[in-house]
């Protein structure tokens, strides 16, 4: 049996697995050089290794939702971050290197292979163990395949296709010129990931316990393999890439990477697959229930306007007896517990890095009251997608990109509401709370998930006051005003558009970062919503409206066959609850019947239902609408006007601090040279130079 020594992996990382008391950068002690087999016929070793391997999925570089100074992804045309560095700036307007802008390039390949390469050595050698069960074994080689696809995952997201390591035949005690190889194409890497994560459900169980929480069950393999699906069926992969994108995404004998032929046959394989998850019958948005009286933090529900489809009836049909505003605030601020929530379908939990939940908090609690840095903000187009309280479009929405193209029947004309609310209408707008006075009526009878989600200017903070003896204020209201205590002040702390965020925010969350550095003391624990049910409903939703054909695709585990078309009663079943429990209106009947339709308010339902998710940077490149999405101008409200200029600071302009170009290089990550160099059979992504 070979030892385990030094090897080198696809990513050309070198790993120290074996062989003197400190394994890897681990806790784990081991007092001699181990063969493969000591490792692995010993059950308390094999558990390490395979909590190493999840130990990767904790990187910074790997979160789907984190704060700036790990990978930015989270931040796109929707949200933004302003720092001493202008880092938001130098991101949207590419000025970062094939080093990527803090490094990223290169940590998000090696972490990613690292874990891969670790969760490969535990699948091949796992099975020499005599002490665990069959039923163990399987469970545990199930999680480290669903490890594997998630790292892999993660790659072709940010690079485009990439190397798939052969399972079988492969060496990892040779040299990395020996085994290294070309790029998959994009359909080979999603076919790859879907069977992958078939033999992972196989092996998982529905349910992990209370303290596996971040341990993989069958939905979370079959969600993700979902995913992968729908984005292989995207334009980008399913023969629709911008020309000059397709033709530079190729091996070096000219073999395309991006499919170059549109299959419809794709989007049927995704709608299967996220049927796979729903006929699971183990998901279900999470919802809070009605409450007639409240406070300050937890208000009395506010029962959204009539609407015939949803009015009368009890959740799931209809909004009768829920919250929708505690309901989707509650889902993502650490109110509900993650082993209670059952529309958490996967999360990091506490594998979350040093730049996870809590640190996004910190970077968006306001500067004085909450003692927050107050540097992650709303751009004005994603104030915009919150539609009013009756789901119909606000007056002004997407005013300032009339004419532009791609935006076609995707603004409002009429004017922006004007003037301030006052002491005596605040009965007028009880989702306002007792603090309104003050609130531009722009931000009036707008839908439940805008409060929860936006700190408009003026919108209370409930911040907690525990301590006196701090000079701490409770629910109080935040303004951002030039001069105000939040706004801009000549400091590096304030929002350049005058509009702040309040998802992932309790109300008790308080800090106090002047006095300690990423204080999270006194913040409600919080855990990623890396895959949640909402997701599925909507890929589901998506997929289905793109058909115009029928397809027979059998069920993941061949028990069944799904017959797939576009059947607006099931998309129905992706879309409604996702609009019943968010308190808006149901689409129009024209919205359905109409493919393009239903694709533009499909789109926009995903900005709003997953913001602040990850997801929107990638659905834009998807979708091939980065190139006129992200080159849009970032518009904001006048925050460089004081108080006693309240007309013009919620007037509409263009943010100078924040400019945005879209170039070649920018629909894919760079490789980095050092892989480049090694690795004689990889290309260059498109817009990127190859190394000397």
């Amino acid at each position: 049996m070979k030892k385990i020594l030094t090897i080198l992996t696809v990513a050309s990382t070198i790993l120290i697995v074996g062989g003197c008391k400190k394994y890897l950068d681990s806790d784990y002690l081991f007092d001699e050089r181990l063969t493969t087999e000591e490792v692995f016929t010993n059950t308390d070793y094999a558990n390490r290794w395979l909590a190493k391997a999840y130990s990767f999925l904790g990187s910074n570089y790997m979160q789907d939702v984190s704060s700036k100074k790990s990978v930015p992804f989270n931040f796109a045309d929707d949200m933004y971050y302003g720092d001493e560095s202008d880092g938001y700036k130098r991101w949207k307007n590419g000025q970062y290197t094939e080093n990527g802008l803090n490094g990223e390039s290169k940590e998000i390949w090696n972490t990613a292979y690292k874990g891969i390469r670790q969760a490969s050595i535990f699948i091949n050698n796992i099975d020499i163990n005599k002490t665990l069960s069959v039923k163990e074994i399987a469970d545990m080689k199930a999680q480290a395949r669903f490890l594997r696809a998630y790292f892999y995952w993660v790659l072709l997201r940010t690079y485009g296709p990439i190397p798939i390591v052969p399972d079988e035949g492969i060496d990892y005690t040779k040299e990395y010129d020996e085994i290294a190889q070309p790029r998959n194409t994009y359909e080979e890497c999603a076919t790859y990931l879907s069977n992958e994560l078939v033999e992972a459900a196989k092996g998982l169980s529905a349910q992990q316990g209370i303290q596996q929480l971040a341990r993989p069950t069958r939905g979370a393999a079959l969600a993700l393999r979902a995913r992968v699906l729908l984005y292989a069926a995207s334009p980008l992969a399913n023969g629709k890439a911008p020309a000059e994108v397709a033709a530079a995404m190729v091996t070096k004998d000219g073999k395309p990477l991006l499919s170059p032929t549109y299959e419809e046959s794709r989007w049927a394989r995704a709608a299967a697959a996220a049927k796979d998850v729903m006929d699971l019958g183990q998901y279900r948005l999470y919802v809070a229930y009605k409450k007639t009286t409240g406070d300050a933090a937890y208000p009395a529900t506010v029962t959204p306007p009539f609407d015939s489809n949803f009015s009368n009836s009890a959740w799931p049909s209809g909004w009768s007896d829920i919250d929708p505003f505690e309901s989707y605030r509650a889902l993502f601020n650490g109110t509900v517990p993650a082993y209670q929530n059952p529309e958490l379908i996967f999360t990091h939990g506490q594998n979350q890095g040093g730049e996870g939940i809590n640190v996004l908090v910190l970077h968006q609690l306001p500067r004085l009251e909450g003692k927050g840095y107050n540097s992650h903000g709303m751009t004005q187009k994603q104030v915009d997608a919150y539609s009013m309280n009756d789901g119909s479009d606000i007056p002004g929405m997407n005013s300032m990109y009339a004419g532009r193209q791609g935006y076609e029947n995707r603004y409002n004309t009429l004017p922006r509401a004007t003037g301030f609310v006052k002491q005596e209408e605040l009965s007028k707008y009880p989702e306002l709370g007792p603090l309104g006075v003050g609130v531009n009526k722009q931000y009036v009878r707008r839908e439940p998930r805008f409060y929860a989600s936006v700190s408009y200017n003026g919108s209370t903070w409930n911040l907690l006051n525990a301590e006196s003896v701090r000079d701490e204020k409770s629910n109080v209201q935040i303004f951002y005003y030039r001069g105000d205590p939040n706004g801009y002040k000549n400091t590096s702390y304030w929002p350049r558009t005058g509009v702040g965020i309040k998802k992932y925010i309790h109300p008790d969350d308080i800090s106090n970062v002047a006095v300690t550095a990423y204080d999270q003391s006194r913040m409600k624990p919080k855990v990623d919503p890396a895959i949640r049910y909402a997701e599925v409903l909507l890929m589901y939703a998506e997929a289905l409206n793109e058909l115009n054909g029928s397809y027979t695709i059998p069920s993941w585990d061949g028990t069944k066959t799904h017959n797939i078309s576009r059947d607006i009663s099931e998309m129905k079943r992706g879309i409604q609850p996702i609009r019943i429990r968010a308190g808006v209106a149901d689409y129009a009947s024209d919205v359905y019947s109409d493919q393009n339709k239903f694709r533009i308010k499909l789109k926009r339902e995903r900005q709003v239902e997953l913001f602040a998710e990850g997801q929107r940077y990638f659905d834009l490149r998807r979708w091939t609408d980065a190139q006129s999405e992200e080159s849009a101008p970032v518009y904001g409200y006048n925050a460089y006007a004081t108080k006693a200029q309240a007309d013009l600071f919620h007037t509409v302009v263009e943010t100078p601090s924040l400019p945005s170009i879209f170039t070649l290089k920018m629909w894919f990550w760079p490789i980095h040279f050092d892989e480049l160099k090694r690795n004689k059979y990889l290309t260059q992504n498109p817009g990127w130079t190859n190394p000397e």
